[in-house]
């Protein structure tokens, strides 16, 4: 389905719910990964020092980042080409198949070192597929909303990846309080994953009814590149490492919750629901705002109010290493988190433009992403085990966001309601 050359009619609540679903899934399995770093290191990895183990799960983890470059770099371009949906497909198959295959490699006690192996395999793939998806899926969203919507319709691609981390977490949660740990540890986590594998057909069936936006798009008046395209990406990977690093180390509170504070798993799930809710929340808050007073007041204005509570809330968690203060930091720092991440990525969307953007977006975006996000949960745990404090996620965490502050005050804003 292709839309008449020039036409852009308002998209249906079904279409949209396909795009913001897919986008969902994907991040629900990858988080999902995350989430079980404790159980998958016991399946994968026979070593007797806990923390070791876990810093093996969780550079396997990282590992899936070390493709999202290449997924952006060769999907991206494919779909300036030859348009979001055929791309958007391929990706969403993609993830499947590495989704379950994951969840159905057996353990090192049965197959030995062929275990991890695979694991990494898998992960790469996984990685190739979200590398690839997030260029097409956000020029989708952009191309496809209404201009005075942008920002909203933008904003539902990071709401939806902390749905994502809502749904892991109440998935973990109740897998942690149904099970025993030794059930969760050898089968417990590949239920959770193999939860997202059931719904991937249905996905995909919805995902082919899509309308294609890219011939629309172009046959629009072209929008003027803001700047070189190559001060734009540096700004771009500048603004997003803040923003990715702050992401995965609020994804990594669960397993801070468990392996640094010592809470049960049955509270430390509590952590990632109560992140997920709040940052989706903060996504559609501050996706609609910027949409009225700009891009640069709403994402600046988000990442200090991050900056000046991150800090805080892990000095309170380490005094009271208690389920009600997890939960209340949780969802003061992921209410923060939403406010700041939409707004980047629409106005990065907007400053370039549309025979370029799911190509500039996907390669900028992954770079930024497996750089900082695939190894923040690895230099988290590794950080805290070399200086011996629990607070160097908060003292990492705040560096990366002076970081993406800087890029923010040398980006030039975008939104139509303020850019000239």
């Amino acid at each position: 389905m292709v839309w008449a050359m020039g036409a852009k009619p308002t998209l249906t609540i079904p279409q949209l719910g396909a795009v913001v679903a897919g986008n969902a899934l994907e991040f629900y399995d990858f988080l999902t990964f995350s989430f079980f770093a404790v159980q998958i290191g016991k399946a994968f990895f026979p070593v007797a020092d806990d923390t070791i183990r876990l810093l093996a799960a969780l550079a396997t983890f990282g590992v899936g980042f070390a493709t999202r470059p290449l997924g952006g770099l060769l999907i991206g371009p494919l779909a300036d080409r030859l348009g979001r949906k055929p791309a958007m497909l391929f990706c969403f198959a993609l993830m499947g198949a590495s989704i379950a295959g994951l969840a159905l490699t057996p353990s090192y006690a049965r197959i030995g070192m062929a275990a991890p192996i695979l694991a990494v395999l898998f992960r790469l793939l996984q990685g190739l597929a979200l590398g690839g998806e997030v260029g097409p899926t956000t020029a989708f969203l952009l191309e496809a909303a209404p201009v005075e919507k942008r920002g909203l319709y933008v904003s539902l691609q990071h709401a939806t990846q902390q749905v994502a981390t809502l749904l892991s977490g109440l998935v973990g949660l109740t897998l942690a309080n149904l099970l025993p740990d030794a059930a969760l540890t050898d089968w417990g986590w590949r239920v959770a994953m193999m939860i997202g594998v059931a719904v991937v057909p249905f996905a995909l069936v919805i995902r082919r009814r899509l309308p294609e936006t890219l011939h629309v798009e172009t046959a629009q008046p072209s929008t003027p590149l803001r700047g070189p395209l190559l001060r734009l990406a540096l700004l771009g990977i500048a603004m997003i490492a803040g923003n990715t690093i702050a992401t995965y180390t609020m994804n990594y509170m669960g397993i801070y919750a468990a392996h640094t504070l010592g809470l049960p798993p049955s509270q430390s799930f509590a952590a990632n629901v109560t992140t997920g809710l709040c940052a989706a929340t903060g996504c559609v808050i501050a996706g609609r705002l910027s949409d009225r007073v700009g891009r640069k007041p709403v994402m600046i204005g988000g990442t200090l109010a991050l900056l000046l509570v991150g800090l805080p809330c892990f000095i309170v968690l380490t005094h009271w290493p208690t389920l009600p203060t997890l939960v209340l930091c949780s969802a003061l720092m992921g209410f923060c988190l939403g406010l700041e991440s939409p707004a980047i990525l629409a106005a990065l969307s907007e400053s370039v433009p549309p025979q370029v953007r799911a190509g500039t977006l996907g390669i900028v975006y992954a770079v930024a992403v497996a750089s900082f996000g695939g190894t923040a949960q690895f230099m988290v745990t590794w950080l805290i085990k070399l200086t011996g404090s629990p607070l160097a996620p908060a003292v990492y965490m705040s560096g990366a966001l002076l970081v993406s502050l800087a890029g923010m005050a040398l980006m030039r804003e975008s939104a139509p309601i303020k850019a000239g």
